[in-house]
């Protein structure tokens, strides 16, 4: 093995290791603030619970933007209504 092979393999299981322990943390509630001071999260937050459901109404929404415009009955529907646009322009 070479020694930039190693580099990487080092820097991956670095990368593993943070991602799995931030994980973990995340699972028992363990927040921290911009200085690094590590709390509890209250999970009984009314404002928390009501952003957080904000949040997902949110990313419905942009699911269902970004995938409806994407079928063939979009691409279908923007052709005609491009078409009839430009005959409009005539």
């Amino acid at each position: 093995m070479s020694f930039w092979t190693a580099i990487v393999v080092l820097f991956a299981i670095a990368a593993v290791t943070s991602v799995i322990r931030g994980r973990q943390r995340t699972n028992a509630g363990i927040i921290s603030d911009k200085e690094g001071n590590e709390q509890y999260a209250d999970r009984n937050d009314p404002d928390a619970q009501r952003e957080l459901k904000e949040l997902r109404e949110r990313i419905k929404v942009l699911e269902r933007i970004a995938t409806d415009a994407n079928t063939t009955e979009a691409r279908k529907v923007k052709a005609i209504s491009d078409e009839i646009e430009s005959l409009r322009e005539k």
